[in-house]
C-alpha cells in the first residue's frame, strides 16, 4: 500500500454518554474523511456517539461493549472487522481496548489505542497482554499519560505522543461580549472568572468555592460563571450558600455555548485534581483567555506558567485564592497572558495537527506489520 492511498479505519468507543474523548474522536473522524479515508465507528446502541456518527453520515455498527467479560460483544466486532476488512482498528477507551483489542487480534488487524487517563495503569497480565500483544502502538494525549503509562510497565518504544486538539466550532462565540455579561449580571468594568467542567470531585470546583470565599475576605469579588453538570452539583450548590457567594457565583449547568461564555469572561480556571491533558484550558487560551490551572497531569505540559497562565498546587484554596488575586487584580497580567495563547494551541493543539499525527500512526503500523508478515 503506498503512503497516499486511502485506508479504511473502524474506529472503537465503548462510551454510552458524550464527553471530551468523544469530541475529540469525531474531531478524528471529520479529519481523516477530509483526507479521504473511511471510517466506521463502533459504539453502544442507542449511544450519544451512535447517534452523532449517523447525524454525520458516518458508517456504524451497534454492538453492546457492555463489561470487561461480554465475550458476545467481541463476537459481535470481530464479525463486523472480517466483514468490513479494514486496514487498522483505532480503539479510544479503557473497555473499547480491552474488547475491541481481542476482536482485532482474532481477525489479524493491527489495532492502535489512545490513552487518555493521567493515572498509572496496573502492571498485572492484561496489562501486559493489551500493550505487548493487542495492539501495535498507544498514543498517549500528554506526557503526564505517557508517564503513566510507563509507570504501569508499558514499553516505550510501542508509543507516541499525540496531544488533544481544541474543536474550533467550541469557542467560536455566536454572540457579542456584552451581551452574555449583560445575561448574568456582570457589568463593563467586573472580572469575570469562567470554568467548563464536568461538576465531579476530580476536577476540584470544590476547592475552587473555597478559594472565592477566601477572596472574599481580602474584598476581592469577581463574578464567577461554572458551566457543567454533575454529581457533585449538590455539594457545591451547599458549600455556595454556607459562604454566601449566591449573589456571584452561579452554577450554568450544562452548556452548548462555550464559545459566547469565553468571549464574556476574563479568566479561565480549573483546579482539577488530576486531569490527563486539559482541553477545556486549551480552548480558553485559544479564546485569549489567561488560565489559572492546577499543576496536575497533562495541564502542567499544556499551561505553560508566567506565559499562558499561573499554576498552583492541587488542593491548594489559598495557592489558588492568591493566583486568582494576581490575575483578577492585574489587568496587563490578564492581558499578556491571554495573548499568548493561541501561539500555544498552535504548537500541537490543533486538530489537523492531530489528525496527521494519527495518519503518520496508521501508515507506521502497516508498513511494520506489512514487513512481519513478509
Amino acid at each position: 500500500m503506498s503512503n497516499t492511498a486511502p485506508l479504511v479505519v473502524v474506529h472503537v468507543d465503548a462510551e454510552r454518554g458524550y464527553s471530551g474523548g468523544e469530541v475529540q474522536v469525531f474531531l478524528l473522524l471529520e479529519g481523516l474523511r477530509a483526507r479521504g479515508h473511511r471510517c466506521v465507528l463502533v459504539s453502544p446502541p442507542g449511544s450519544r456517539s451512535e447517534a452523532e456518527a449517523r447525524t454525520r453520515g458516518f458508517e456504524t455498527i451497534a454492538v453492546p461493549l457492555s463489561n470487561d467479560l461480554d465475550l458476545r460483544s467481541v463476537i459481535a466486532l470481530r464479525r463486523g472487522i472480517e466483514r468490513l476488512a479494514p486496514d487498522l482498528v483505532h480503539l479510544h477507551t479503557g473497555r473499547a481496548t480491552w474488547l475491541g483489542g481481542l476482536a482485532a487480534w482474532r481477525t489479524g488487524v493491527p489495532a492502535i489505542t489512545t490513552r487518555r487517563m493521567d493515572r498509572r495503569v496496573s502492571r498485572g497480565p492484561r496489562t501486559q497482554l493489551i500493550y505487548r500483544t493487542l495492539v501495535r502502538r498507544v498514543a498517549a494525549i500528554s506526557p503526564a499519560v505517557a508517564r503513566c503509562l510507563t509507570e504501569g510497565g508499558v514499553d516505550r518504544a510501542c508509543m507516541t505522543l499525540v496531544p488533544d486538539a481544541i474543536d474550533p466550532d467550541r469557542i467560536r462565540p455566536r454572540r457579542v461580549r456584552e451581551a452574555v455579561r449583560a445575561e448574568f449580571g456582570a457589568g463593563r468594568d467586573d472580572v469575570v472568572v469562567v470554568s467548563a467542567a464536568a461538576l465531579v470531585l476530580r476536577k476540584g470546583l470544590d476547592v475552587l468555592i473555597e478559594a472565592l470565599a477566601r477572596l472574599d475576605l481580602r474584598g476581592v469579588r469577581p463574578h464567577v460563571w461554572l458551566a457543567g453538570d454533575g454529581e457533585e452539583r449538590a455539594d457545591l450548590e451547599r458549600r455556595i450558600r454556607e459562604h454566601s457567594l449566591g449573589s456571584r457565583v452561579r452554577l450554568l449547568g450544562r452548556r452548548e455555548d462555550v464559545g459566547d461564555l469565553l468571549v464574556g469572561a476574563d479568566v479561565f480556571v480549573l483546579p482539577a485534581r488530576r486531569e490527563g491533558l486539559g482541553v477545556a484550558a486549551l480552548e480558553a487560551m485559544a479564546a485569549r483567555l489567561p488560565v489559572v490551572a492546577s499543576r496536575v497531569g497533562g495541564l502542567a505540559d499544556a499551561v505553560v506558567e508566567g506565559r499562558t497562565g499561573l499554576l498552583v498546587p492541587p488542593d491548594d484554596a489559598d495557592a489558588l485564592a492568591s493566583a486568582l488575586e494576581r490575575v483578577v487584580r492585574d489587568p496587563a497580567l490578564r492581558a499578556r497572558l491571554g495573548a499568548a495563547g493561541p501561539e500555544r494551541v498552535g504548537e500541537g493543539f490543533l486538530p489537523e495537527q492531530m489528525v496527521i499525527a494519527y495518519e503518520r500512526i496508521y501508515r507506521e503500523v502497516l508498513a511494520e506489520t506489512a514487513v512481519t508478515r513478509a
